[in-house]
């Protein structure tokens, strides 16, 4: 039975021109004022630090590591927050929150920092819909949302992987790991370029879409 519905955050929820704008343009622009260069320069500097350290590497998440590593005076608080007019969330969001809330425990599980999450949360107004909020890298330490990721999920709200779905625009990590689990994923492909059972080019799609889930899970608890 269908208990728990889970929700990734950047390119599902919100579009993510903001965090984009924190890390390719407002990290840059305070590194060439500090070293006295150009933009230009700046960004290629600070560009070729963040792949020296690469996805990989937990740091790669941490805007506080950032602003350490380049001795940046000004507040990394006040940087997001001057970009705030640069968070959007996607015209299906909110439609499909209301028809869910409050008929399933919906929770978010972000592969963010909680410093973006609650950023976004706060200028979007989206926090209320969500009974728990996780973060693979500031909550368990993990660089991806791997499957190893869900399984505590599941561990942590005490249900099994078969009575939770997620949705998510990243095919490895939202569609694949979960699924790996038994977790019913679907891929949310904005493009609209694939198509099949599990996978949403708009997040209303999934109204069309749980019934069924639904009674499959109970035929085969039955």
């Amino acid at each position: 039975m269908l208990r728990i519905i889970s929700f990734d955050m950047d390119g599902t929820l919100v579009d993510p021109e903001f965090t984009d704008w924190v890390w390719l343009h407002g990290i840059p622009i305070l590194y060439a004022e500090k070293a006295n260069i150009s933009f230009e320069e700046s960004k290629h500097f600070v560009v070729e630090e963040y792949l020296k350290v690469g996805e990989g590497a937990i740091e790669w998440y941490d805007i506080k590591y950032w602003f350490r590593f380049f001795q940046l005076e000004k507040s990394w608080k006040d940087l997001m927050h001057q970009y705030v007019d640069k968070i959007r969330i996607y015209p299906d969001v909110n439609d499909i929150l209301d028809q869910l809330k409050g008929k399933f425990p919906i929770i978010l599980t972000s592969n963010a920092g909680r410093e973006f999450i609650d950023v976004e949360m706060e200028a979007t107004g989206l926090r209320r819909y969500f009974d728990r909020i996780f973060s693979a890298t500031s909550d368990f330490g993990e660089v991806k949302k791997t499957m190893g990721f869900y399984q505590r999920i599941c561990q942590l709200l005490g249900v099994h992987p078969q009575e939770m779905v997620h949705i998510g625009d990243h095919y490895e990590f939202d569609y694949l790991a979960p699924r790996s689990l038994g977790i019913c994923s679907f891929y949310l492909d904005r493009s609209g370029e694939r198509n099949g059972e599990f996978v949403l080019s708009d997040l209303r799609d999934l109204e069309k879409k749980l019934p069924p889930i639904v009674d499959r899970r109970l035929q085969i608890v039955d």
